[in-house]
């Protein structure tokens, strides 16, 4: 498994590559490989190969391994390579899955399918991948702390500091528009756009703790940003790809938790840090997790998009059978375009997609769910730094309340996957039917209860005349409410768009950010004018507003598609 690993990721293709696969190689590298028989024109008649060569023993070597029955090792190709290009084959012209040249998978069991990984091999994938998430979205939060030494040392006020983490989130929400797409492609893939954009993410941390002015801080949070959003918007997608459809919503949603993970796990991180050592030591906390995880990524992350996995194997039986009209699949769907068309195809469809009703409501919604959620986060300092005397470093630490809760969620969900929505899955399929899409969003409009209630117990108890335990419980009732609508909405909008899940998912994530990046700015004046209980209640009036808008937006959706 290691093996493979290494293989598939971006050092292993490279070394593949430059050693023309001597090192690392695939199994159609291995001199013992036998290549099937359709992609060395199986189409050549025995008289055909006959004239090859002159030697006796020769002939009848190639007249045999040209019948559709048998298979060519990589020597005999190589015998008749240069001159099988010579000869007038009779190829077969139809434009279908029966194309003799298109390269798939060499069966069910194909190794190289990543649903045909072990068990081991992707429970390690899907790690990396929230590994991935997890060092982009700590980036938001682990700001935070960072916040007073900048204003200090700058001399700005708080909204102005704060447009550190605004910015920062407005970037990972845009880049997924443009880098996402790229994703897609099967040239690219997911890989190569993961592993260039986390580089850059690196490189451009640096700008951060070396300024000396409050505009560079700001230019660049919001580059870091952009570049730290792939992660973030296509996860979900990579899992999908490693798993199947039965089991893809337990994996999503243990990627969601990394993803929720980061910003809680940010105040926490970087609080004793600031305190201690000032406001760059978040930063430097940052760039050293994620100079880690992009060493260890291109160690060990290995492809997972199906079309660039077979692509890459057209390219190696290309060269190998001397066959120029071997594919993939998808080669062959663009054939003729240019690059230039491909890409713009590919950078417009989040655009596009964004602008269906039924996405859109349901990216809309998510984005207020979150911008809730951003907003109701700058009460924390007022609470635990005001009211209950935290210093920095403990002043993050109520935020693990969240993990608490998290665990608990995270199994209820799996077990209404596994107790209620598969076997009604089963029985819609049963019946020759498939359930709706909108089946999925049930869930996260239920939990959305969790909202207003968290916000209520939160605002009105946090008091001195109440233990700090109780707001920290009343803040953690909030996870259940956003996890499941995060996870209810993203398998929705997949299941709906199965073929473009990066693309939906990149118009969700813009969404999503965008709305929630401005809210973190007048938080605190939010708070102080209006007071803890009064702002919450008010917060909570809103969620609770939201439900039933989505709720007939949804059921209006649902009507309009079935008499279009």
């Amino acid at each position: 498994m290691v093996a493979d690993l290494i293989r598939d990721s971006t050092i292993g293709q490279f070394i593949n590559f430059v050693s023309n696969g001597r090192f690392l190689p695939y199994e159609d590298q291995r001199p013992d490989f036998i290549i099937p028989t359709h992609f060395l024109r199986t189409q050549l008649t025995t008289s055909d190969a006959s004239t090859l060569c002159g030697d006796a023993n020769e002939n009848k070597k190639i007249s045999g391994a040209v019948t559709p029955s048998t298979v060519f090792t990589r020597e005999n190709t190589f015998v008749v390579g240069e001159k099988l290009r010579e000869i007038d084959m009779k190829l077969d012209e139809k434009n279908d899955s029966s194309d003799p040249n298109i390269v798939g998978w060499y069966g069910e069991d194909d190794p190289d399918n990543p649903r045909n990984w072990s068990p081991a091999k992707q429970a390690f994938v899907a790690f990396l991948i929230s590994l991935m998430t997890f060092t982009m979205y700590i980036g938001s939060a682990i700001y935070t702390p960072s916040i007073p030494g900048i204003m200090e040392e700058f001399n700005v006020s708080l909204p102005h500091a704060t447009l550190g983490l605004t910015l920062y989130v407005l970037g990972y929400g845009i880049g997924p528009m443009f880098l996402s797409p790229l994703q897609e492609l099967p040239i690219f893939g997911r890989n190569s756009i993961y592993m260039a954009s986390l580089f850059l993410f690196i490189i451009f941390q640096i700008p951060i703790f070396t300024a000396t002015n409050i505009q560079t801080i700001l230019a660049f949070r919001f580059v870091t940003g952009f570049f730290g959003s792939p992660a973030l918007a296509t996860g979900g997608a990579s899992m999908a790809d490693i798993y199947p459809s039965r089991q893809v919503a337990y994996v999503v949603g243990i990627w969601a938790i990394g993803a929720v993970g980061g910003p809680i796990f940010g105040p926490v991180v970087g609080g004793f840090a600031a305190q201690v050592n000032g406001w760059r030591w978040p930063q430097y906390e940052l760039i050293w997790l994620s100079a880690f995880s992009f060493v260890f990524l291109m160690l060990l992350l290995p492809e997972t998009y199906e079309p660039t996995i077979l692509l890459k194997r057209a390219q190696r039986l290309r060269k190998m059978t001397r066959n120029q009209q071997l594919m993939s699949q998808a080669e062959k769907d663009t054939q003729g375009e240019t690059v230039a068309e491909v890409l713009k195809e590919a950078l417009l469809r989040p655009f596009i997609l964004a602008k269906e009703p039924a996405l859109m409501f349901a990216n809309v919604y998510l984005g207020f769910v979150y911008a809730i959620f951003y907003l109701w986060f700058e009460a924390f300092p007022l609470v635990f730094t005001d009211i209950y005397h935290f210093n920095l470093g403990l002043s993050g630490l109520p935020f693990l309340g969240f993990l608490v809760s998290a665990a608990f969620t995270y199994t209820s969900y799996a077990l209404y996957q596994k107790y209620h929505f598969q076997p009604r899955s089963d029985r819609a399929k049963a019946g020759g039917q498939e359930l709706a899409p909108e089946a999925r969003l049930e869930i996260g409009l239920i939990a959305s209860l969790f909202i207003p209630t968290s916000l209520f117990i939160f605002g009105f108890t946090s008091r001195e005349s109440v233990p700090w335990i109780v707001p920290v419980i009343g803040a953690a009732l909030y996870l259940p409410g956003i996890y499941l609508n995060f996870q209810s909405i993203l398998m929705y909008v997949t299941s709906a768009y199965p073929s473009y899940e990066a693309s939906v998912l990149a118009g969700n994530d813009l969404f999503r950010s965008s709305i929630a990046s401005v809210f973190p700015l007048f938080g605190r004046t939010f708070f102080v004018n209006l007071g803890l209980g009064p702002g919450s209640a008010l917060l909570a009036g809103v969620s609770l507003a939201l439900m039933p808008v989505f709720w007939v937006s949804v059921l209006f959706i649902k009507l309009f598609c079935q008499f279009e």
